[in-house]
């Protein structure tokens, strides 16, 4: 279990701790990498669909999407292993694509929409797929980020809830196609390492 554990955090770890290499370097060199987010509807700002989930305006900003990320991602890999790879790909991806082409023009930046998309994935997979694990799974989820629900549609200045809202949406349309496509004539064990 250790062993699986570790191979679990991979992935949202090294992506946490690029997330703080370029945060100290942009504070260390005093450099603002702002202009690498996403810009909505404008060819540099398909850069920031790689870019942005790296970037934070602040250290609290940093700071707060460290732990969900973290925890989220880990909980992806150790329960869902088989499919997490491309889970994980798609809200980051197709979170940023939707920003690039619907968001209102000006730089967004973090990695929240990439959080939105992996806790509605893990949220809605389990009631789509109805086993006992993944429900359990689901309701743990809700409990401790039931919050997300509200920053959907928190419309606060200096806050991106169109990369919320989307990736919430990528993360509901994931554990839709998953859950039907794995729904029938599976056990709980195949979704492990």
């Amino acid at each position: 279990m250790f062993e699986r554990l570790s191979r679990s955090v991979v992935v949202p770890a090294r992506l946490v701790l690029l997330m703080w290499l370029v945060y100290f370097f942009e504070i260390s060199w005093q450099v603002d990498l702002a202009f690498l987010g996403i810009y909505p509807r404008t060819f540099p700002g398909l850069l920031g669909v790689f870019c942005a989930p790296m970037l934070h305006g602040s250290f609290w900003h940093l700071t707060s999407n460290t732990l969900p990320l973290l925890f989220l991602g880990t909980t992806l890999y150790f329960i869902y292993g088989r499919f997490a790879d491309q889970v994980f790909f798609y809200c980051y991806f197709m979170t940023g694509i939707l920003v690039w082409l619907l968001a209102r023009p000006s730089f967004h930046l973090g990695a929240s929409g990439l959080i939105y998309g992996l806790a509605f994935f893990l949220i809605f997979f389990g009631f789509f797929r109805k086993d006992f694990l993944s429900l359990i799974i689901s309701i743990i989820v809700l409990l401790m980020y039931g919050g997300l629900f509200y920053g959907v549609f928190s419309f606060q200045i200096g806050v991106s809830w169109e990369s919320h809202l989307l990736g919430a949406i990528v993360g509901f349309i994931l554990a839709l196609l998953y859950g039907r496509k794995n729904g029938k004539g599976r056990k709980q064990a195949d979704y492990f390492y």
